[in-house]
């Protein structure tokens, strides 16, 4: 018997001794001495950028969009003669090019909304009497872990501004288990190694950068909480049954 004790103590003290078997369901760590990136005035004031892979929706009116509001005074949508929105869709490549009708491939990848509508106007101002230009982006997407894997959102933006706060708003706000002192936000916008910040939403001072403006395909990670109880429990409880069982059928044995 006193075999099996220190038997069952070692292969306790193994199974728990690796973070990996014991909260196997942790995602994105980073290591004990992870150097964050630094939280800046910069970020809390950046606008969307269009990235790689986006579907933009743009609209071309001309004479600066006169017809535009024409159309808005007599109530009715912006269409054509024939009742044909004047609205077509296009896909940024992974280059960062978008194919356009007259004006071929231009890279708009990286642009604000406003940055590409006022570049997309030099350039139809070839074709069109002082053109006016609409974009927007119908693909905006974030990624959200509130602090519950089970809870993981895909949310769609639909505002060009929206922040880390409105974001988390959306997904039904931070899980019980989750920790509002400890959330990541994870950002891959054009480089090898993605941009990872750390941020403390669980003051009032948090509110500067919870006002950051989440960009598509942002991942916001709120990291759970350690129920050391409840999960020994859960893990332990199969492990305890497997040794019993073990040394009951040792027992009829050597009787």
């Amino acid at each position: 018997m006193r075999f099996f004790r220190y038997f069952l103590f070692l292969f306790i003290a193994v199974w728990f001794s690796s973070c990996k078997y014991f909260r196997s369901n942790l995602m994105l760590r980073t290591p004990k001495n992870y150097t964050y990136d630094k939280i800046v005035d910069s970020l809390t004031e950046q606008d969307f950028k269009i990235e790689a892979n986006a579907i933009i929706a743009m609209r071309i009116f001309s004479n600066d969009g006169f017809k535009l509001i024409d159309i808005a005074a007599s109530g009715g949508g912006a269409t054509n003669s024939a009742g044909v929105r004047f609205e077509f869709e296009y896909q940024v490549d992974s280059k960062g090019y978008v194919k356009l009708p007259l004006v071929g491939d231009i890279k708009i990848f990286g642009l604000t909304i406003t940055e590409a509508q006022n570049y997309l106007e030099q350039l139809y101002s070839e074709y069109y009497v002082k053109p006016f230009i609409t974009l927007k982006v119908v693909n905006k997407r974030v990624i959200i872990f509130p602090g519950n894997g089970s809870d993981a959102k895909v949310i769609g933006i639909g505002n060009n501004n929206t922040t880390i706060i409105e974001t988390i708003a959306l997904a039904g706000g931070i899980a019980v288990d989750g920790k509002s002192y400890k959330v990541k936000l994870i950002r891959n916008y054009g480089t090898d190694k993605p941009q990872v910040y750390l941020m403390d939403l669980s003051s009032i001072e948090g509110l500067a950068v919870g006002n950051s403006v989440v960009q598509a395909n942002d991942i916001i990670y709120v990291e759970p909480r350690y129920r050391v109880a409840r999960t020994l429990v859960a893990e332990i409880t199969p492990v305890i049954s497997l040794i019993t069982s073990t040394l009951l059928i040792y027992g009829l044995f050597i009787r």
